[in-house]
């Protein structure tokens, strides 16, 4: 067994994460061809997907470039707009002026000079985004990120997007079949088989139809029921509510007043009493979503305050009755287990902020067809080598999240103040919250090559939140490049501001006549 070729890969589940993960592996593995990776994905016919998220990071561009969709057809078919970063309101002090931005493209100059030092003590009254960075200004006008000359996935402004995540899926599901050479079952999985030589692999699943079918790899999208690494192996899930306190969403949709309504070019995600409400703009709609804390607040409380925001921000009084996901924030001990591995909801799930779970699905996916075993032999190898990569970034994203939380000056509710409790922050945030005092965020903090949020990020939060790194005076040429390069990021947004259409404009431009593709 250990000699035997990975000729077939079955999937169990569907949604974003089933069916971005058989896009990428069929891509790379030309399973449309006979000699290629044999991948069938497992779909229950009655469970609908739960979908990880409506927005996404600029790494999906290049997916869907290397799976072989049109960008043309993703905007057209999954209701997509252009996201560049997000927009913070309220959580610092909820003061009406309490606002800022992470986007998405890196602070002028970072790496060539000491931003924050120049920022600090030459224009501390600058939020630090929209000085480093022409970016928020894009943001605040509502402009696109590129041009309607601008090819498919290239870009003025770094992107990602915002998606209707069940039509994404569809989208997905569609471009599988008909491109990409994977099977679709759409049946119950009602026994899972072990390999009788006692090895405890995964030798096939019994389907109420179509009987048993057998596999040499196994991947878990089954969502947050976790069947086959959680049911069937019992790998541990971790939880992290002592961490990250929201366990709860409200979701619901609601129209603009009208079809030439602005769409924002930024998740808007701001502060409550126990939680934050997301607001992303669609181009016919908005999806709008309160996540909080059962622990500190009830689902009717939860409720108000999200039909408050609602009447508040343009929507409408009388809306749907929101629906309402629970989750337990956390991750799996191990996502690779004998040949079976977790991608999506079925490995973990923290919270909705700074819209990881796609991006960590994208991850998973790439790393899993990039070094895909050839036999058996290699398989515990390559599933080492998978669970230290993710386990580390399942704890940088924990950190990452944590951050947002931890620099508040909120003291008006238990949920502000148990959030900067020191017993309720990790370890390594601790530390190098302390190291920041005296030095920046850089390359030292962050020494993976491909970590999941860069030291850049850090400092958008950062700073964008009040806090101060003791930086000692500037020598007089050091001071004048940090200049140079905040007037470079002021010039640079006159620029796009007066070349770029507006998000909506955009967005119908392609709708009704495409992009040039590359």
């Amino acid at each position: 067994m250990a000699s035997s070729a990975i000729k077939h890969i079955i999937i169990v589940g569907g949604g974003s994460a089933g069916w971005l993960t058989a896009a990428m592996i069929a891509a790379e593995h030309q399973s449309a061809l006979a000699s290629g990776l044999q991948i069938t994905l497992i779909e229950s016919p009655d469970i609908a997907p739960i979908g990880v998220g409506e927005g996404t990071w600029p790494s999906m561009r290049d997916t869907l470039r290397k799976i072989g969709v049109s960008e043309t057809d993703f905007i057209r078919e999954c209701d997509a707009s252009f996201k560049q970063g997000s927009r913070f309101d309220g959580w610092v002090n909820g003061a009406a002026e309490d606002y800022y931005f992470h986007p998405f493209v890196l602070p002028q100059g970072y790496g060539e000079a000491n931003l924050v030092a120049g920022w600090q003590q030459q224009h501390a009254s600058v939020p630090f985004a929209d000085l480093v960075s022409f970016q928020p200004h894009l943001c605040v006008q509502g402009k696109a990120p590129k041009q309607a000359s601008t090819p498919e996935f290239a870009a003025v402004a770094n992107y990602g997007y915002h998606l209707d995540a069940g039509k994404f899926s569809e989208f997905l599901r569609k471009h599988c079949i008909s491109h990409l050479g994977v099977r679709h079952v759409l049946d119950h999985v009602v026994a899972i088989n072990s390999h009788s030589n006692g090895s405890g692999d995964i030798a096939s699943l019994q389907t109420k139809l179509h009987g048993s079918l057998a596999g040499d790899l196994f991947v878990d999208c089954s969502g947050m029921q976790s069947l086959l690494l959680g049911q069937h192996f019992g790998v541990a899930f971790l939880s992290q509510k002592h961490v990250l306190f929201n366990d709860t969403a409200l979701a619901v949709q609601i129209p603009y007043p009208d079809e030439n309504s602005a769409i924002a070019s930024q998740t808007i995600s701001t502060a409550q009493d126990s939680g934050w409400i997301w607001d992303i703009g669609l181009p016919t709609r908005r999806g709008i979503g309160h996540v909080y804390s059962s622990t500190h607040t009830t689902d009717e409380l939860a409720e108000l305050a999200l039909r408050n925001y609602i009447q508040k921000n343009g929507g409408p009084k009388d809306i749907t009755t929101p629906r309402k996901l629970s989750f337990q924030p956390g991750y799996r001990q191990q996502f690779w287990h004998r040949n079976c591995v977790a991608i999506g909801l079925s490995a973990g799930f923290i919270e909705p902020l700074e819209a990881s779970a796609l991006a960590l699905v994208e991850l998973s996916a790439t790393m899993l067809s990039e070094q895909m075993p050839v036999t058996r032999a290699a398989m515990d190898i390559a599933a080492r080598r998978f669970n230290d990569a993710f386990t580390y970034r399942w704890e940088r994203v924990i950190d990452f999240l944590k951050l947002h939380y931890v620099l508040t000056k909120r003291t008006d509710t238990d949920y502000w103040r148990d959030n900067c409790r020191t017993e309720s922050i990790p370890e390594r945030l601790r530390e190098l919250m302390l190291l920041w005092r005296q030095h920046s965020p850089s390359r030292y903090d962050f020494i993976r090559v491909e970590e999941i949020f860069p030291s850049a990020s850090y400092q958008y939060v950062l700073y964008g939140m009040g806090f101060q790194t003791e930086i000692p005076a500037m020598r007089t040429d050091k001071a004048e490049r940090a200049a140079a390069y905040f007037r470079e990021a002021a010039t640079l947004a006159d620029k796009m501001l007066a070349a770029l259409p507006g998000n909506r404009d955009l967005i119908g431009h392609i709708v009704r006549h495409g992009l040039h593709k590359i």
